[in-house]
């Protein structure tokens, strides 16, 4: 299923250059706009104004993001190397999704980000990545087809669960953990339907899963199908098997025809 490209990089940066540094994360001064907006209260020309520019963020996603195909996202830390195991197993989780007929879609940025991406490329398929703007931190990988670069993570994050028939999530950090009950909650609660949330890494996993149905279900603050919905493997194999039998069994996946792009839609 072929997609078109945006071949365009970003100002300073080539599609063929290195991965940004994670070295010097937090480091840099917050952006006052985003900050001053989470502040409580503020002026109403500050917070019309905030709320206009929010959805214009939403509507440029949305354009962006209509035409990349059935997607599956990847969820992980942006601070693996590529020597990591962990990211190595990525990179295979983004060849198999792509060879399955998946767009793999993800954060956009380092480490388990750029290897599924990296994937996906490797072996012809389909890359796109929901970049967020930080101080000092995140520009897209460069084996990205198309990418959007969010300035609000709730933006980014609606985008990465909008256009996915699957999650699966590699290990990571608080970033990971949010997608993860993000999506976890939005499964439970039916805003989206039951689409399979995959773990890859058993030992990585397994302390926060005995949490899970230890102390949440025994507590009776989840109910067993809860903790029982997050599947988990070690497999890249049986993961994006796990997410091709869902979309095309339960939930019908097919690739139709192409929709014509509207220049004045910005498409």
């Amino acid at each position: 299923m072929s997609q078109p490209r945006n071949t365009d990089p970003l100002p300073g940066q080539s599609h063929t250059g290195p991965a940004r540094s994670t070295t010097d994360w937090g480091k840099a001064p917050p952006v006052p706009g985003i900050t001053q907006f989470l502040q409580g209260p503020q002026k109403r020309s500050f917070e019309l104004g905030r709320a206009v520019g929010i959805f214009f963020e939403i509507m440029r996603g949305f354009r962006k993001l209509h035409f990349v195909g059935p997607c599956v996202t990847v969820f992980g830390s942006a601070r693996f190397t590529e020597e990591h195991v962990y990211y190595v197993l990525a990179r295979e989780v983004g060849q198999r999704l792509a060879r399955a007929g998946f767009t793999v879609m993800t954060g956009g940025g380092p480490g388990i980000m750029e290897a599924a991406n990296r994937g996906a490329k490797e072996v012809g398929g389909y890359s796109v990545g929901c970049n967020i703007e930080l101080p000092e931190e995140q520009k897209p990988n460069p084996y990205l087809d198309r990418w959007v670069t969010f300035r609000h993570f709730f933006v980014r994050k609606l985008m990465l669960v909008k256009y996915s028939y699957a999650f699966i999530a590699l290990p990571g950090g608080f970033g990971t953990l949010d997608e993860i009950f993000e999506t976890a909650t939005l499964i439970q609660t039916r805003k989206i339907k039951d689409f399979p949330l995959i773990l890859v890494g058993k030992e990585y996993w397994r302390p926060l899963l005995d949490f899970l149905r230890s102390r949440l279900v025994e507590a009776k603050t989840i109910d067993r199908i809860d903790a029982e919905r997050i599947l988990v493997t070690d497999s890249a194999e049986e993961a994006v098997q796990l997410a091709h039998n869902a979309a095309l069994r339960q939930f019908g996946l097919a690739y139709g025809p192409k929709i014509k792009r509207r220049w004045f839609l910005w498409e």
